[in-house]
This record gives C-alpha cells, structure tokens and sequence, in this order.
C-alpha cells in the first residue's frame, strides 16, 4: 500500500484531487480473524487503532498499523448477550448490547468506568455519538430513543414515537440511528421503513420519511416480517439522508431482496435517488458518504457480503466487489479512499481505488 492507502495516515488529499477523484476499484488489503460476528465499529482519531463489539458478548481492540493485526479482548465482566453499539468518546468507550444495558468504557485499560443496567427495556440495537462526542443516543426494541450525556452517564431524554407493532400485528424494531455532521439532526428508522429526523437538542420531530419497500411480510402463513432500515448516514453538508435496507423479498425466510439505498434531501422529503442492486443481494448494514459528497459507499450482505459505491450526481454505480465477509459495520479513512470494516468472523481493509488512482 502507498502512504495514502495506509490506516493510520492522517494526511488529507487536496480539494482539487477530492474533487475530480471518484473511487474505481474494490481491493482488500488485508483480512483479521474474529471470534464470532463483528457487529459495531469504533475508531480511534487517526483510523489506526479499530474497536469491534461481537457475538461472543466481548469487544476486541486491534491496530491495524502492525505487521499481523491480532485483535485482543477489552475488559472483562462486561456484556452478557450480543453487542450491537460501540462509540467513542474521546478516551471512554460505550457500548450497547442485547442485555438492555450501556457499559462505560476506559478504552486504553479496558477498565468499566459506569454501567447502566436497564438502559433500555429490551434488546439495543445501535449507539451513535454526537459530533462533538458529548452526547449519545440509542435505539432499542422498546422502540424508544434515547439521549446519554456521553460523561455522567445521565439520561437527558427518552423519545418514545414508533409503534410496537407493525401495522400486520408483527413486533417491530428500531434498528438505526445517526447523527448529522454538524449535530442538529437525529436521525432513526425502524422495521417498517419509516424515519423520523428530529432536532438533536429538543428531540422535535422536523421530518417523517417513509420507505415501506424496505419492509416485506408474510401474508400467507402470517408467521412473521422481514427487512427494515438497517442503515443512515447523513452527507458532510448534512442536506441529504441516505437510508439502506432490503428490497422486496419472495421467501420470508431468506435475506433474498436486492440490496436497497434511498436517498432523499430530507428537508422537502424529496426522494433524489432509489437504487436496488439484484447482482449483490441482502441488507444494506452501514453507509458512508465520501469527501464533499461525491459518492456513498454502502456494505452489508447475506450469506456473503458486498462492498459497493455509488455516485451521488447520478446515482450510478462506480465500482463494487464482494466483501470477505457479510460486512455489519464500516468506517471510512479520513481522505476516503479506504474503509475498515468488521463482519462475520472476520475484519477487513479495503481499497477504493486503483493504484494509478
């Protein structure tokens, strides 16, 4: 790898290279083995140092500038089920798992600082960070959404807006949860496709986005749903939401839709772009915006995984290859041309662009 394909290289690009530079080729780099499913994605400033909540119930530390990247266990006596959220804060890390409970973190001991036991009332499903890393807000199947004081621990608010049950009488679940660049807005979206953005310092609802092709049912047997906003990412300029799930799907059993992206300016409501992709199929787990909005990187999978990115003047596909893994979460290095990601027994590197790129 060159200096600028490198985690841990804090050197940005020129405006002019972001600029006329789109990603054109999907690479590994290299691969790292996981004890279970890598479920959420946490970083440290630089992208060098990773941290990954897994299905074994731990969190795994791993720094991916050595030679052999070895990921190695953060604390002990810490979740007791599925860890589904992780954040950063500074030099505190928090987590959020099935067992309803957020953990405190010292992220260089491992040390627990704080734990909040009965966070939610049932399983939690992703944490975000605000930017200036002082709050936190989670989502859980108590279909609430929360606000944490990222230091004190302190709940500062409790939004309760989702049904518990799809309108088909099947549970539902608040899967998603981001925050705008610039940390005004909170964005969240459930089973049944629908997102609400709310004022991150009041908890107003500004917006109510529907995207019910998300959200398939079973009308026969009536056994139960599928689908559901599994991702959000707000653009840098934080004008735009893009929400990524499933499409339609035929056997209710199967992660068998086309994997699904919504893009609306969701100020008017207005739908920019819809692109389903049938050649990668499965859940749209995580989604990233790159440098000044250029394009959208999206991953996710079903049995295997995928990485695809997607121009956002048109909405054409730039370049896409399967993932070594079915990919959960990612997080992009800070000039875009990488992303780290953590999946189904394994972690990866991988490249967005050609050499000559």
């Amino acid at each position: 790898m060159d200096e600028n394909n490198t985690p841990g290289s804090t050197e940005p690009p020129s405006a002019a290279l972001i600029a006329v530079t789109l990603p054109n080729k999907v690479t590994v780099l290299k691969t790292f083995p996981l004890p279970g499913i890598g479920f959420c994605l946490a970083t440290a400033s630089d992208k060098s140092l990773i941290y990954t909540g897994l299905s074994d119930f731990s969190i795994l530390r791993a720094n991916l500038s050595a030679e052999k990247i070895e990921p190695a266990a953060v604390g002990v006596n810490g979740h007791t089920s599925y860890v589904m959220g992780l954040v950063r804060c500074g030099e505190t890390l928090v987590s959020g798992g099935y067992d309803c409970s957020l953990i405190w973190w010292n992220a260089e001991s491992g040390e627990i600082i704080r734990r909040s036991s009965d966070a939610h009332a049932r399983w939690i499903r992703m944490l975000a960070v605000s930017p200036d890393q002082t709050r936190i807000a989670s989502v859980a199947d108590d279909m609430q959404t929360k606000l944490w004081d990222a230091v004190t621990g302190a709940c500062l608010a409790t939004w309760g807006d989702y049904e518990a049950q799809t309108p088909q009488g099947f549970p539902s679940m608040l899967y998603a949860v981001a925050y705008s660049v610039d940390g005004k807005w909170l964005a969240t979206g459930d089973r049944t496709g629908r997102v609400l953005v709310r004022d991150a310092s009041n908890g107003q609802v500004a917006a109510t986005i529907q995207t019910p092709v998300m959200y398939t049912w079973d009308p026969t047997a009536r056994r139960h749903s599928i689908g559901g906003i599994r991702s959000l990412a707000f653009s840098n300029d934080s004008s735009q939401l893009a929400v990524g799930g499933m499409g339609k799907v035929g056997n209710i059993d199967h992660l068998e839709g086309a994997s699904r992206i919504e893009v609306f300016d969701w100020q008017t409501g207005t739908r920019r772009l819809e692109i389903e992709d049938s050649k990668h199929k499965g859940l749209v787990e995580s989604l990233q915006f790159g440098p000044q909005d250029a394009y959208l990187v999206a991953a996710g999978g079903d049995n295997g995984g995928f990485v695809s990115v997607w121009n956002m003047a048109d909405g054409k596909l730039l370049t896409q290859d399967v993932a070594p893994m079915h990919v959960h979460d990612f997080e992009l290095s800070l000039d875009g041309r990488y992303l780290i990601a953590v999946g189904h027994q394994q972690g990866a590197v991988i490249n967005l662009f050609s050499v000559s790129g």
